[in-house]
């Protein structure tokens, strides 16, 4: 089996039964990219609720003082376009469907948070790894972790109402100079 196929479709490596086991195993809280933010946020001396199930979506992370959440996606989940974005090969229907409803999900979302006045930030899982892995140990200032987490940091200090960490996705880079960080002014 090829481990990666044309336009961004994927063949898998591993047989049906194994797959279904992974993707199981795989949930909606506590994902390695969210923990390894989370641990960069807590050394910068920021506090935070977890997951709150009041608020539409139940936030990553909840910052009360400052009328603000955070979602940290997957890029493959959430359709962020960069190159972590494939779709399988297998069942194309069912994964078109399912990312459909994610992509909504996360625009509802985000517009109720909105609309009740929370300043929402999102995350992708791009930005926090290094060398296809996501760090969690040997933090430096130069790592994509910590990089990530003192510019939520700074977004919080600010009046922008939305803010995106995260390499910009393939089919929008125009010329080699990507930004990092998207915001949005709170009118």
């Amino acid at each position: 089996h090829s481990a990666a196929g044309t336009r961004g479709t994927r063949v898998d490596t591993v047989d049906k039964a194994t797959r279904s086991k992974i993707m199981a195993r795989i949930g909606p809280k506590n994902t390695g990219p969210e923990v390894a933010l989370r641990k960069s946020l807590h050394r910068l001396g920021l506090r935070y609720r977890l997951h709150d199930a009041k608020l539409p979506g139940s936030p990553d992370l909840v910052f009360p003082r400052f009328k603000a959440v955070v979602f940290v996606h997957g890029c493959f989940w959430h359709r962020h376009g960069c190159k972590l974005t494939s779709t399988p090969a297998t069942n194309v229907d069912y994964w078109r469907k399912k990312f459909e409803a994610n992509t909504a999900r996360d625009k509802r979302h985000t517009k109720a948070l909105k609309k009740a006045g929370w300043r929402v930030a999102i995350v992708w899982e791009c930005a926090l790894k290094t060398k296809g892995k996501t760090k969690t140990k040997g933090k430096s200032k130069t790592d994509p972790t910590t990089q990530a987490a003192e510019r939520v940091r700074t977004w919080l200090h600010s009046n922008t109402s939305t803010y995106t960490v995260g390499r910009l996705p393939r089919t929008s880079r125009t010329n080699r100079t990507t930004r990092t960080s998207q915001a949005t002014k709170t009118p």
